[in-house]
């Protein structure tokens, strides 16, 4: 086995434990690559602390990551791509890639054009969201829900329990009276939510999360950059090991024990230290 090209981590992080929901389609997309990933529970969830908040403690986990070498960062967050993508990019060398709720894509789906965003408050109330309904879906309908709790759910692994259902029909049902045919999931908890959301809304509705394309998206990038790690093995059959360090702001052990069921396969979790 032979690998060669750059070998320092891809660097991801989100408010909580959403964020792996994107690093589970990098890591099925890139293999064999290193990741390191920062789930921030303790302050979760984003969208409800101000701008200046959001921005102060994703400038925080930023330099972590390059302080443990990242080659890129990887905003797995929707608030906090919204409120500090371009912050970062202003300040730091390596290639920044945020999230993008999916407007494009649904006004594209879209038959009778009405489109529904769940998302937290903070993005809905972002010029990011606004300016891409302005520039994609100016002759769409498109109903923005925020989603108070639904966060707070999946950070305590409660993803069908009667209240997680209870506050998925709230969020859901208004926008299904108004026809809406096309569902984005504006936060990366939500993805953890697909098969309740799937139930209430049928299998007719198109739902539009962000895992995939980020991921791609990333990979366009490493290659621009020049940045990609590779493997080669002359046998053919099997790919390099790659590490995969899984950190979290959070001691609890409720908290680690979600990112584990939520990832699924074994992982170990470190604790984050202070970040001044």
């Amino acid at each position: 086995m032979i690998t060669f090209g750059d070998e320092c981590p891809i660097g991801v992080f989100d408010s909580g434990l959403g964020g792996l929901s994107v690093l589970k389609e990098i890591h099925h997309l890139l293999p064999h690559e290193n990741l390191i990933y920062v789930g921030d529970s303790v302050h979760a969830p984003y969208g409800d602390k101000s701008a200046k908040y959001v921005q102060q403690r994703s400038q925080q986990i930023t330099e972590f990551l390059l302080n443990q070498g990242a080659k890129a960062i990887v905003i797995a967050c929707n608030t906090a791509t919204a409120e500090a993508a371009e912050i970062l990019r202003t300040n730091v060398d390596v290639p920044v890639i945020g999230l993008e709720p999916a407007i494009k894509p649904a006004s594209q789906l879209s038959k009778n054009g009405v489109i529904g965003v769940l998302a937290t408050q903070r993005t809905i109330n972002s010029e990011r969201l606004l300016g891409l309904t302005e520039r994609y879906a100016q002759d769409k309908k498109v109903l923005a829900q925020a989603c108070p709790g639904l966060v707070e759910q999946v950070e305590a692994y409660e993803l069908n329990s009667d209240k997680t259902i209870s506050l998925l029909k709230k969020y859901i049902l208004p926008l299904l009276d108004q026809g809406v045919d096309a569902l984005i999931l504006g936060c990366t908890h939500y993805p953890f939510l697909l098969p309740e959301i799937r139930h209430i809304i049928g299998s007719d509705i198109e739902v539009l999360e962000t895992g995939i394309p980020v991921a791609r998206q990333l990979q366009r990038i490493l290659k621009d950059h020049q940045l990609e790690r590779y493997c080669f093995n002359v046998e053919g059959g099997a790919t390099c090991k790659a590490t995969l360090s899984i950190y979290n702001s959070s001691n609890k052990k409720q908290a680690h024990l979600t990112m584990k069921k939520l990832w699924k396969d074994p992982i170990s979790i470190k604790v984050l230290p202070e970040l001044n």
